[in-house]
């Protein structure tokens, strides 16, 4: 293999390691929440930067199998999480 081969695919390997690591990195909160809309109940788990963040996108997940529509996911991610837990990574 030649030398600029060896080269490029260690800079994309230490790349994609450093990529993986600040992502993963700011995954701090971990929260679950469900939602009740229009009669049916999800729920659902994410990870965030902080709870407020973490909890945000485990009502919006949650609500993604509830809605139909931009109007009702608007709806849905307005309506406060019911038993929310959250946890620090």
């Amino acid at each position: 293999m030649r030398r600029s081969t060896v080269i490029t695919i260690a800079l994309a390997t230490g790349f994609g390691g450093l990529l993986l690591y600040n992502t993963l990195g700011a995954q701090q909160v971990e929260c679950s929440a469900c939602v009740t809309f229009n009669g049916a109940e999800n729920c659902a788990a994410a990870s965030g930067k902080d709870s407020l963040e973490a909890l945000r996108t485990a009502v919006n997940t949650a609500c993604g199998t509830l809605t139909q529509g931009m109007d009702e996911s608007i709806r849905c991610a307005g309506l406060p999480p019911q038993r929310p837990q959250c946890r620090t990574r």
